[in-house]
């Protein structure tokens, strides 16, 4: 249905003069036939001409049964912008690789069309499909036309986001173990923790198959999983001398560039000091006809990043040094110690603590006792530096 009504975006329009790709021309689009969308552009015009948000953030706004799932989202400018005097947002938890059909992305695509702005984000920072802008009576339609899709609501406020995940072994050939088998498990394992907020903050997990870690899992994730292996890395050493012979500068853009110091290339031969290697996957990156991660393969488990809100940013600590992930997986430890993790957390932990905060608070030591795990010299948050735990059994003998 075409929309008639315009606003004069002078400011928005600047936008689109640049070189990329601009979110105006989309929202433009979508406001030929939606109402919502119009009034977003004349919204968000005064917005930038002021300098001022006009948006009221929360509320107790979602779906029947669900805590999480939808941000409810208003404006304070709701006379002069009726269409969006509620802007609620909607995640929809995605795929795991974010792997579709052209059919099921029209379907969401049209529902979308149907209750809210038609405005989507694929995806979110923590992975899910994004559906931008729609009013509080239209929240259970929408939900309904979902789940008869076959999607179900993602993660929001205090409560396990929606688990995300790289592709995988579905095509990557460095993938230590399946990413999405695990991101599909873990999903449905945690449903109620999903879907029922009673954290003290968020907790997200991140599956990442090998240590490039495309998901950035180390960065942004409370609970990593990044495979990795403990063997000794694969060299076929014809291709090292194959990269070597069409202009590969091994020693420059390899042996130097190793943050473990463990390459040595001697002009004919590769040399690995396997015990020193970091697993920064850099070597295999540059070379990747010749170089590959070891055959006994595994994951480890890392807990505690976040950005910098509350507290400044932190990188995930080793919680787990290696485990194998392999099916079937209700057999996997580490996951009953993240659960006596989310327990204490529960109890012990303040409003809006991420629970790597909370481990920074009272100490890697005293985290670790409560939750029932011994302290292993890989538990730090990079090679060779020094967690400060001490070991009672040696004060004990003393």
């Amino acid at each position: 249905m075409a929309v008639d009504k315009k606003y004069e975006t002078p400011l928005l329009d600047q936008l689109e003069s640049g070189e990329w790709p601009s979110f105006v021309k989309e929202i433009k689009m979508a406001a030929a036939n939606n109402a919502m969308s119009n009034d977003l552009l004349g919204l968000l015009e005064q917005s930038y001409r002021e300098k001022i948000g006009h948006w009221k953030h929360g509320g107790i706004v979602g779906v029947m049964g669900y805590g999480g799932g939808v941000i409810g989202r208003y404006t304070d400018l709701a006379e002069k912008y009726p269409d969006i005097s509620h802007f609620h947002t909607m995640r929809v938890n995605q795929p795991a690789g974010w792997f579709y059909t052209s059919e099921a992305l029209r379907g969401i695509c049209d529902i979308w069309e149907r209750h809210g702005s038609g405005l989507t984000n694929m995806h979110g920072s923590t992975g899910d499909i994004i559906l931008l802008g729609t009013r509080t009576e239209e929240l259970e339609p929408t939900f309904a036309e979902l789940t008869k899709l076959g999607f179900d609501l993602g993660g929001s406020g205090s409560d396990v986001r929606t688990p995300s995940c790289c592709c995988g072994k579905a095509r990557c050939e460095w993938a230590c173990y399946d990413t999405m088998a695990l991101t599909y498990y873990i999903t449905n394992r945690y449903q109620d923790e999903l879907h029922r907020p009673a954290f003290p903050y968020k907790m997200k997990f991140k599956m990442a198959g090998c240590p490039n870690d495309c998901v950035a899992s180390v960065a942004r994730s409370d609970i990593s999983i990044i495979g990795t292996w403990r063997d000794e890395i694969q060299v076929d050493m014809e291709q090292v001398r194959e990269y070597a012979k069409n202009g590969t500068d091994i020693i420059h853009e390899v042996v130097l560039q190793c943050p473990g110091k463990c390459l040595d290339w001697d002009g004919k031969d590769l040399k690995i000091d396997n015990s020193s290697c970091r697993h920064c996957m850099h070597c295999i990156n540059v070379m990747p006809k010749a170089l590959a991660p070891g055959k006994d393969r595994g994951a480890v488990i890392l807990i505690g990043s976040k950005a910098p809100i509350v507290e400044g940013a932190l990188l995930s600590s080793v919680i787990f040094p290696f485990v194998k992930i392999e099916e079937p997986f209700d057999d996997l430890e580490f996951l009953e110690v993240i659960e006596n993790m989310w327990d204490l957390w529960c109890e012990e932990g303040k409003n809006r603590e991420r629970i790597g905060e909370f481990m920074q608070r009272v100490g890697l030591g005293n985290f670790l006792e409560e939750v029932g795990l011994e302290p292993v010299p890989e538990m730090v948050a990079h090679p060779r530096e020094n967690p400060y735990i001490f070991y009672e059994e040696y004060f004990e003998e003393e």
